[in-house]
């Protein structure tokens, strides 16, 4: 993906979580934490059920050592997934919640 065509779709106003989220994957892949992690937020903000933006926002937490907010990213991220019947983003986050509480990351 072209981080400057998503970013321009966002300056027209076309804000929405899938573009937040999709921003802050091409952000994390980049190497840009920070910038992944204010578009993943904005993410689950603009939609609280979006279970790859809650795994995506902790991976970005994690990758800046803000291991505790991570962790809170994590746990609600679950509790998200498991509401919403996805068992697969669940169990991955459970995975990484794990690592980060035995320090391992």
């Amino acid at each position: 993906m072209d981080i400057a065509a998503l970013e321009k779709m966002l300056a027209e106003g076309k804000e929405n979580a899938l573009l937040q989220q999709t921003l802050g994957g091409e952000y994390l892949k980049q190497g840009d934490a920070a910038r992944a992690a204010e578009h993943l937020a904005r993410a689950v903000e603009l939609a609280r059920e979006y279970s790859a933006a809650w795994k995506l926002y902790g991976k970005a937490l994690t990758a800046l050592e803000r291991y505790d907010e991570a962790a809170e990213v994590y746990a609600e991220g679950i509790a998200v997934a498991e509401e919403r019947g996805d068992i697969q983003a669940a169990k991955e986050m459970k995975v990484f919640l794990k690592r980060l509480q035995k320090g391992v990351v």
